[in-house]
């Protein structure tokens, strides 16, 4: 069985962030992800990452969500989304099949 996309996802950023995510890269991230994913899977990935990587704060559904929508109101730069599909795309994401940044 093919990996779906949400575990394709999951791969793409550990290779592209083996060390965990800075803070400074979620809001472009999650940008990124937006398109591609639903928000419970978004809250899964993010979930799962933290997790992993752990965190000062525990890592709840709950606070991810509200993390997310925090993150979310403002949109990040097109530089740093630039960034982050650069650093993703390097990883092995073909972002270009998914996600287009107006130049």
């Amino acid at each position: 069985m093919a990996p779906s996309l949400f575990d394709n996802v999951i791969k793409w950023i550990r290779a592209g962030y083996p060390e965990g995510i800075p803070a400074s890269d979620y809001p472009p991230l999650l940008a990124l992800l937006t398109p591609l994913l639903s928000e419970s899977e978004i809250t899964d990935v993010v979930l799962g990452l933290a997790l992993e990587h752990g965190t000062d704060t525990p890592a709840t559904p709950e606070r991810i969500r509200d993390a997310i929508h925090a993150v979310t109101e403002q949109s990040p730069s097109e530089d740093a989304i630039r960034q982050v599909s650069a650093r993703l795309a390097a990883a092995g994401w073909p972002l270009t099949d998914h996600v287009k940044v107006s130049e």
